[in-house]
Order: C-alpha cells, then structure tokens, then sequence
C-alpha cells in the first residue's frame, strides 16, 4: 500500500489541479475556470446561499495551508500558487447573482484589484507564509464584490 504524500496533496491543491503550473497567466486562467465552476453550481437562484459561503471559507482555509506548505520548496508567493485566485473569485462573487454579465464583470474587477494592488492590498503580501499568500487576492475580492454589488443595484438584469 502506498503512503500518502502530503506534499503533493498541498502542491496539487494550491495549484488547483496543476492549473499553476501554467508559466504565464495561470492566476487568469485559475479565475475563469472558477468562474466557470460557480456558474455551473450556483445558477439558477439564491437557494445555494448558504452551499456557497462555506465553499468558500473551505477554499480560504484550505488555501492558506496547503500555500504556506508549499512555501518552503517554491518561495514565497510563488506563481504556481493559484489557490488564491480561486479564493479571491470566489469572494468576488459571494451575494451576487449568478448571470453571466455580472460574472464576467466580477472576473475584470477582481483581476484589476489582483494585478494592480491598490488600497492595502500590496500589504497584504507582507502577512507571515499562506496567510500573506491568500490575504492580497482576499482584499481584491472584497473590493471587487463590493463595486459589483453598486452595479447589481444600480443596474439590475
């Protein structure tokens, strides 16, 4: 029988299946295939409320352990970490409707907030191992959630 490596296990969370071993663009590309997953999960209503927070915390704190693991081989915030798009995303869409529009809009705001890192973001960074990982791409979804909740009740579809 063959013994768990739990390393690996941690490389292939925080990699979200491999998708970071992607050289460029692998944080992108981790985003929309979030994107992609929660419109498959959660359309159709706001019966998955509750299914989709605890989604979402289990990505947070599955995160920031399996990135703070994978630290010591890779160095800090390495780019094949992309467990914390997926966690960011994820917040960028909490409370939202689940509609095309509105999720393609959340991927463009939470991409901007993640590459440009204003508004305490970039301090984030500075957080002790998984935690300094996460935290950045976990304020980038709050600002992003926040500015597409104006939009969802300015304009509505």
């Amino acid at each position: 029988m063959r013994r768990i490596d739990f390393l690996e296990v941690h490389r292939i969370i925080s990699t979200c299946l491999g998708i970071g071993y992607i050289r460029k663009g692998g944080g992108t590309v981790a985003a929309v295939v979030c994107c992609i997953a929660w419109y498959f999960a959660w359309r159709g209503g706001n019966e998955h409320f509750w299914a989709s927070i605890v989604v979402t915390l289990a990505v947070l704190v599955i995160g920031i352990r399996s990135a703070g693991k994978v630290e010591a081989g890779w160095g800090e915030d390495s780019y094949r970490v992309v467990i914390d798009e997926v966690a960011g995303m994820c917040i960028t869409l909490l409370f939202i409707p689940v509609k095309w529009p509105y999720v393609l809009t959340g991927l463009v705001l939470f991409r901007f907030f993640d590459i440009v890192k204003p508004l305490y973001i970039r301090k984030m960074e500075l957080l002790d191992g998984g935690w300094g990982v996460m935290m950045d791409d976990v304020l980038a979804g709050v600002y992003a959630n926040l500015i597409l909740q104006v939009i969802v009740l300015a304009k509505p579809l």
